[in-house]
């Protein structure tokens, strides 16, 4: 069809369509077409050809997709709203040829008009869009990918950039869409298109091989068919068979990635089988297997269990009398046409109003990515979301009903969790395959049985779980949790991410400051407040990495960097004394019996933090220690009358104590239970907090699982209580004390 001359009007489209043998409204086609042709005249493509040449090619390939006539006039209209919009509108066209064909043309139309700053969120935005006017009406999907389709068909035409550019998009974005909604013949030929210009040396090479190839077993297939055949009609099955060869590009795909030679290609031929029922696509598969030897492992039946796209077939691959492997793919007409023109087949076998239901079932994923898309503002992790929900392979596994759930490839336990409903995967506390619990971490694999282990008494979902899903939609519905569940804590940690990102930036701000600064941050990335804003960053639904430069920027209006301090030559005794190891810590922002200054140091025994009632003890040579209070040692020695005169009245400075940048010990002991992991989590959990572990140890009870000491760092004892609340949420953790050493 590439090689197909230019038309500049529509007697070839009329005749692809009148061989259809469907009914269309030809007058509005025609219409569509004058209209189309007035509006583009004058215009031309980059290869010198007349315009209209483009939408008409595009209406043929739509009209192979035997769709309906509005979407054969939004072909042949698709580009007057963006190219010509002096001479018309959405609403001129709605007026001209209806509300469908007007909605359709916008569908089309906002896919590309997009004014983004970043020229990748402009391509993930993009996507975005496609995904939404899918989601409004798949049509929409079906005629941008018959537009791709002939614009890679007349790439040779564009710069060597601009053809590689192009290729590359359509390789990683289009033809895996074609691939999602079933429609083959668009999908191999945009890939084999694509590879063209991506790697034509690679290209070339797999040509040459499958020339050579073929022509080494010439009547190979010619035989293979004669076979096949007269055992058909010995059995009276009404069947049809094609021959074919694998395409450059599967070829090319398993040489490159799954490091495999040509010789270890072993469908490279095929046979088709096409019957009239169900029933005798497995009658024939036992003929085959019957007459030829079957390959281990080979065998797939996508009848019984049928791929998220709709496709449906027999596949097992056998060797021929001649020591040849070969496929055979056994189905129906009906499953024939759906496995060529996928979700479009929905056009031709549509019937009743089940129709429409049936559609919006097999179109689920597009709504759980305009899910994940609402969940995020990272564009990032929408492509990466994509790219796993969409483009790569499906496992499917059972529920212990038999009920078949597809993931894509690499999904775990907490994956199938969320899949089956929000409600299991909040309240998870374990899984359990082919009757064996497992990690809830575990990938999954073809024809699992998966059960999922519940606990009503379960604390939620885990943060850790966010970098563990591999599917957009378990992602969305964990953060949907904590943005729900645990609003404050989601603050309190924004606010803490954003004062360390401003330390770094070596800014001094005051707490107006910061929430002036953020006030004007939030409002440019669409947040109604500043808690909106510090919810996102806590709950995950904002990455730092997309502000940080618009905090630079708003830190530079609102206050100025630290002034460096100045540079002074030392004399070798000040060196002796810096040098000189200290024991000692600074003031820290202690006040003692009223005087600043003063030398002190923290009990290691209590580990006091800003926020803690405190008081000091003059040490023998060490200036003050400073304990809580409530510290035992505290207790013991002030009764003590021999040391009355050397406890001394403290209190801390400010609130945070040692000012922004002052960092102390505590010690937590955690009890939870005896279990593998448990050791992993909290410390996943605190590098996700950014908090420092100084030091830990395990000790194991009998009877009450394991006390796990962990000495971090905080800055004061609301920070401490928030780092507290945190690990509790974890599964297995039963209580957290502060400690005594």
């Amino acid at each position: 069809m590439s090689n197909m001359p230019v038309q500049t009007d529509i007697t070839r489209l009329l005749s692809i369509l009148a061989a259809t043998g469907k009914k269309y409204d030809t007058e509005k086609i025609t219409r569509a077409f004058r209209y189309a042709a007035e509006l583009h005249a004058g215009q031309t493509r980059a290869s010198g050809e007349p315009y209209i040449s483009h939408p008409v090619a595009v209406a043929e390939i739509v009209a192979g997709l035997e769709l309906d006539t509005d979407s054969i006039c939004a072909a042949l209209l698709h580009d007057t709203v963006e190219d010509c919009s002096e001479k018309t509108s959405l609403k001129d066209l709605e007026k001209l040829f209806g509300k469908d064909v007007a909605m359709l043309v916008d569908g089309l139309t906002k896919i590309v008009i997009l004014q983004v700053e970043d020229k990748e969120e402009a391509d993930i935005e993009n996507l975005r869009k496609m995904l939404l006017a899918m989601s409004r009406d798949i049509r929409v999907i079906f005629i941008k990918l018959c537009d791709r389709l002939h614009n890679m068909r007349t790439l040779a035409a564009k710069p060597d950039e601009k053809r590689r550019l192009t290729a590359l998009e359509t390789m990683h974005v289009y033809a895996p869409l074609a691939h999602r909604l079933g429609i083959q013949r668009i999908k191999q030929e945009l890939e084999s298109l694509s590879l063209q210009y991506l790697d034509p040396i690679g290209y070339s090479e797999i040509q040459h091989y499958i020339e050579e190839k073929y022509g080494q077993n010439l009547n190979f297939i010619e035989k293979i068919r004669s076979q096949v055949s007269e055992k058909m009609a010995e059995n009276h099955i009404h069947f049809t068979l094609e021959g074919r060869i694998k395409s450059v590009y599967s070829i090319y795909k398993k040489m490159y990635t799954q490091n495999k030679s040509f010789d270890e290609i072993y469908d490279f031929y095929a046979l088709r089988i096409i019957v009239d029922t169900e029933l005798e696509c497995y009658t024939a598969l036992g003929l085959i297997h019957e007459m030829f030897n079957s390959v281990p492992g080979r065998f797939k039946d996508y009848i019984s269990t049928p791929k998220p796209n709709m496709y449906r077939s027999l596949h097992t691959t056998v060797i021929g009398r001649d020591g040849i492997p070969f496929e055979v793919q056994i189905r129906t007409w009906e499953m024939h046409h759906i496995a060529e023109y996928g979700i479009a087949a929905h056009w031709k076998y549509k019937s009743g109003a089940t129709s429409k239901e049936e559609m919006d079932r097999k179109l689920e994923w597009i709504a759980g990515l305009i899910e994940a898309e609402d969940s995020t503002r990272d564009p990032d992790e929408f492509l990466s979301a994509l790219k796993t929900d969409i483009f790569h392979d499906e496992v499917y596994v059972f529920t212990p009903k038999g009920d078949v759930i597809s993931l894509p490839n690499g999904a775990n336990v907490i994956d199938f969790a969320y899949a089956v409903h929000s409600a299991i995967g909040n309240k998870m506390i374990g899984g359990k395959i082919n009757g064996m619990i497992v990690p809830i971490d575990r990938t999954l694999q073809n024809g699992e049985i998966v059960e999922i282990l519940t606990s009503a008494s379960s604390k939620g979902p885990s943060r850790d779980w966010l970098n563990i899903v591999k599917t957009s939609a378990a992602r969305s519905k964990i953060r949907a949790w904590f943005k729900k569940e645990q609003r404050a804590d989601n603050i309190v940690l924004g606010r803490n991410t954003v004062d360390a990102e401003i330390r770094k930036l070596r800014r001094n701000v005051t707490d107006a400051q910061r929430e002036e600064i953020v006030r004007a941050i939030a409002e440019r990335l669409g947040y109604n407040s500043n808690e909106d804003f510090y919810n996102a960053i806590g709950y995950g639904g904002l990455a730092v990495s997309k502000f940080v430069n618009r905090l630079a920027d708003e830190c530079d209006r609102v206050v100025r960097p630290e002034a460096e301090e100045p540079v002074q030559e030392l004399t070798p005794e000040q060196v002796q004394v810096v040098a000189k190891p200290r024991n000692i810590r600074s003031n820290g922002g202690i006040v003692v019996d009223g005087e600043h200054g003063c030398m002190v140091k923290f009990a290691k025994c209590c580990n006091p933090l800003p926020g803690d009632d405190v008081i000091g003890f003059v040490t023998k040579g060490f200036g003050i220690s400073i304990h809580k209070t409530d510290c035992p040692n505290v207790l013991a020695g002030r009764d003590n009358p021999e040391n009355a005169d050397r406890w001394k009245e403290a209190h801390w400075e400010s609130s945070q104590g040692g000012g922004e940048n002052g960092i102390y010990e505590a010690l937590l002991q955690i009890y939870g239970d005896d279990r593998i992991g448990m050791l992993a989590d909290i410390s996943a959990m605190l590098a996700d907090m950014r908090v420092s572990i100084l030091q830990v140890n395990v000790v194991r009870k009998r009877d009450e699982g394991s006390i796990l000491n962990f000495k971090i760092a905080c800055k004061n004892t609301e920070h401490c209580n928030f780092i507290v609340s945190r690990l509790r949420t974890l599964n297995g953790v039963r209580r957290i004390v502060r400690g005594f050493s």
